[in-house]
């Protein structure tokens, strides 16, 4: 029985990456909530476990050798566990090769585009004083759609991201994806994208993962305090 897996966490996108793994992976964890509307993520303990200070991060007391670890950036976490647990990498060299390849896809297009797609057309407009921005909005929401075409061709031939099996692949994209409609995105040229949206939602582990703190999703639309915080405070 491995030990119980400390998690970081707050329930965005990034965060349901990883009680979706976890919880497919069948794995103990135990929630520490970081609030990043109170400013939890810039808090030094957190940051000693995060330099980035951004959520999500784990610490595994069954580390590489039997020795603690902790780990910071949702791709790696996954990585690190699908290694640890054997689960959702594949069956091969080649299977792992397109996970990596589509986990990095979702890494470096589809969370950071779809994110700046909810700041410009949902949070921007709302702040004191709005920033209704029409280019930045329609920029973001095109490369969107552009990358949601992309992976409704790849879904046309495989029932999950990286092929005929569920992998860390599909537990980065989804989170991001299942955001569609606030994304401003259409379904109704992407009906492989529609089918493969519904089959993850239906899994018993995504819906536990997705449940967790649900109830702590804050409308950053009119929380000032915490867009000072995510907007406009330093890096």
């Amino acid at each position: 029985m491995t030990g119980t897996i400390d998690l970081y966490y707050w329930p965005t996108p990034n965060g349901w990456k990883i009680t979706i793994a976890l919880e497919e992976m069948g794995l103990p964890y135990k929630i520490h909530l970081i609030n990043i509307g109170a400013g939890d993520q810039f808090a030094p303990e957190f940051l000693k476990l995060s330099p980035n200070n951004r959520m999500p991060a784990i610490t595994d007391p069954d580390g590489p050798d039997g020795k603690p670890i902790s780990i910071f950036e949702s791709g790696a976490i996954l990585q690190y566990l699908a290694r640890k647990t054997g689960k959702f990498y594949g069956k091969t060299e080649r299977d792992r090769i397109a996970v990596d390849q589509w986990l990095m896809w979702q890494m470096g297009g589809v969370g950071p585009m779809a994110g700046q797609a909810h700041h410009f057309i949902k949070y921007a407009p709302a702040m004191d004083p709005p920033n209704d921005l029409p280019y930045a909005k329609g920029r973001y929401r095109n490369e969107v759609a552009r990358l949601y075409g992309v992976l409704d061709r790849q879904l046309a031939g495989h029932d999950y991201v990286a092929g005929n099996f569920p992998s860390i692949a599909d537990f980065a994209i989804w989170p991001w994806a299942s955001l569609w409609e606030g994304q401003e995105q259409t379904l109704d040229d992407k009906p492989n994208l529609a089918r493969w949206l519904e089959t993850m939602a239906a899994r018993p582990g995504v819906q536990r993962g997705r449940a967790v703190a649900a109830e702590l999703r804050s409308n950053l639309q009119t929380d000032r305090k915490a867009q000072d915080l995510l907007f406009r405070r330093p890096a």
